[in-house]
């Protein structure tokens, strides 16, 4: 198998990437580097008002995913050989384009391509596709109060602002997975298909797309 140096975990809101991100990372003795929004003192406030308070939320997101990444990619860890991320930063961008007002979002880009450069680009970027109404299935069941309004447009939005993203950049490699067909949380059979696919010895280029099924097999999307 092999231990990407900086491996990013992501998935639109109820994809599971916290979990397997930190299952993956205790499985391979990896630096796991988990995105602190639950600390966010306006997210609870922005999904009751999103129109007061979207952008304080977006730039105190900008600032706090800047400082913990710059920090953590930063100092190198003598315990961990290699780091595995919840989160990159390009997701500020994705989100913010899908809350804020266009002069806002105008302003708010100035200062995400500013620090964008000036972050270490991940070995390979995965990206864990479910369809929305297994999304919102998982934000009911994981219970979190703030999160119970979230609807499926919203979570369509987030899902085309990553693709488009992806579509754009050439800046790291991008698996996209499409794990409608696991559950990697409760069978362990997928998370070890999941986890044998990013973990493979391929040299990965571009966008990837595969559909995982819990037989292993990968179809190009």
């Amino acid at each position: 198998m092999v231990y990407h140096d900086f491996l990013v975990i992501e998935g639109n809101i109820g994809a599971g990437k916290t979990t397997f991100a930190k299952s993956l990372g205790e499985e391979t003795d990896a630096r796991i580097i988990l995105e602190q929004f639950a600390d966010n003192p306006f997210l609870p406030k922005f999904y009751k008002d999103p129109e007061k308070y979207s952008f304080a939320l977006e730039l105190s997101f900008l600032a706090e995913r800047y400082g913990q990444l710059n920090r953590e990619l930063a100092n190198r860890d003598l315990f961990h050989n290699h780091t595995i991320s919840d989160y990159y930063f390009m997701k500020s961008l994705i989100f913010a384009q899908n809350t804020l007002a266009q002069d806002e979002y105008n302003l708010y880009r100035n200062f995400f391509d500013i620090i964008y450069e000036r972050l270490p680009k991940p070995d390979l970027f995965v990206y864990l596709h479910l369809p929305e109404e297994k999304l919102i299935e998982n934000i009911r069941k994981r219970g979190r109060d703030y999160e119970q309004s979230i609807e499926a447009d919203y979570l369509r939005k987030i899902r085309e602002g990553y693709f488009t993203f992806f579509a754009q950049m050439a800046d790291f490699p991008v698996l996209l997975i499409d794990t409608s067909s696991l559950d990697f949380v409760k069978y362990r059979h997928h998370f070890d298909l999941l986890r044998d696919l990013i973990l493979s010895p391929v040299d990965w280029t571009g966008i990837k797309r595969v559909i995982l099924k819990p037989d292993g097999q990968e179809i190009d999307g």
